[in-house]
């Protein structure tokens, strides 16, 4: 059989909504809504009809630049908008509550919220945010946008038609420096949090739910505020058998110190049946890089299948989690990335903060259950 003759359709754009006139609120004007949210919006024509933010002048910019007409001062002016019917937050996550709070007073009129990730500073804010909008009847999804890099839903998509067998191991490799935000100062917190939690749903997305998890890390040498988790590695173990580890290495040595850079980001997935690899473009922005995949298989031998597509992650892959809230609200439906699904991921990254600190394997029910082991 020839390589022309295989399946190169793989699943990996986001499902859009029949409905893209929903009208979206924007809080927050920083660079993750002004340069990736709205931008993917726009190109999917989706409807963002208000906007506010901490600086009216930015707010003001902001607008102008995606032709937002409603400019509100303060996100509690925006909520009284009664267009607005699903909420985008995108505020640092030690604000995230207190803004989900004032959006439930208006379930009214406002359908959804998707909420940026982390969901909160820990687990247990992230779980009394999911309890608010539950008991408020609004839909809530949490940005988790790594899920809708076109490489990571591809890989999913030969996980879930059997390309790849059993999943045996899977690995991601991270070696980049992150633009980390004023606010983490105040957190004491880098990449568990920030990076990592990226790799750790991911590992949750291909593969299921983890039992347990050891994580090592140490302070970044570059990153001069007080911090512990800078360079991070894991090990999940799941039921089943299959094995997880990453390296998130922001330092990747003295890159801007007058060395010469090694910078990507690189994945595997092992199977008893085939193997995918891939890469991530992001590092290189804002150069569009797309991700790439190399995948072969016993069902077809002896190829390495190289599919490429011209999708980024940065803006592109924004559009996904956003387009999964609106089919929710127009399906009736639970998100695939839904706050109560969310949960898993802030109790993994919990998990790994514990395991750090006592230098043992932590079981993920340890956090969910909150009663951490003796050792």
């Amino acid at each position: 059989m020839s390589k022309r003759k295989f399946s190169l359709q793989l699943d990996y754009l986001p499902k859009l909504p029949k409905n893209k006139k929903v009208g979206i609120g924007c809080i927050g004007t920083g660079f993750i809504m002004a340069d990736c949210h709205l931008v993917a919006y726009r190109n999917a024509g989706f409807n963002p009809v208000a906007i506010a933010g901490r600086n009216v002048e930015r707010t003001r910019e902001v607008a102008a630049r995606h032709n937002i007409r409603g400019v509100y001062e303060t996100y509690q002016e925006l909520l009284c908008d009664r267009r607005v019917e699903v909420v985008d937050i995108a505020v640092p996550p030690d604000v995230q509550l207190e803004v989900v709070e004032e959006v439930v007073k208006h379930k009214d009129h406002v359908r959804g919220i998707l909420a940026q990730k982390p969901l909160g500073v820990d687990y247990q804010q992230a779980k009394r945010i999911v309890q608010l909008a539950r008991r408020a009847g609004i839909t809530l999804a949490v940005n988790q946008n790594m899920r809708y890099d076109q490489s990571v839903r591809a890989c999913k998509c030969l996980l879930d038609r059997g390309d790849l067998g059993t999943p045996v191991l899977a690995t991601i490799d991270m070696r980049a420096i992150p633009h980390w935000m004023p606010w983490q100062q105040r957190q004491g917190w880098v990449t568990l949090r920030i990076m990592s939690i990226h790799h750790l749903d991911t590992f949750r997305y291909w593969l299921g739910d983890p039992v347990r998890v050891f994580a090592s890390v140490r302070p970044d040498p570059r990153t001069k505020f007080r911090h512990s988790d800078g360079i991070c590695l894991y090990i999940l173990e799941f039921a089943g058998g299959v094995r997880a580890s990453a390296c998130d290495d922001v330092w990747t040595g003295p890159a801007r110190e007058g060395a010469e850079s090694d910078i990507g980001i690189h994945w595997r997935v092992e199977g008893t049946d085939g193997m995918a690899r891939g890469t991530i473009g992001w590092p290189s922005y804002p150069d569009r890089t797309p991700s790439t995949l190399d995948f072969t298989t016993k069902r077809q031998p002896g190829y390495w299948f190289q599919p490429r597509w011209n999708e980024v992650w940065f803006p592109d892959a924004f559009v996904g989690p956003m387009a999964q809230l609106l089919c929710a609200l127009e399906d009736d439906t639970e998100p695939e990335i839904s706050g109560k699904d969310n949960l898993k991921t802030m109790a993994l990254v919990d998990a790994c903060y514990l395991s750090a600190k006592q230098h043992r394997a932590v079981k993920i029910s340890e956090i969910t259950r909150g009663r951490p082991e003796k050792h």
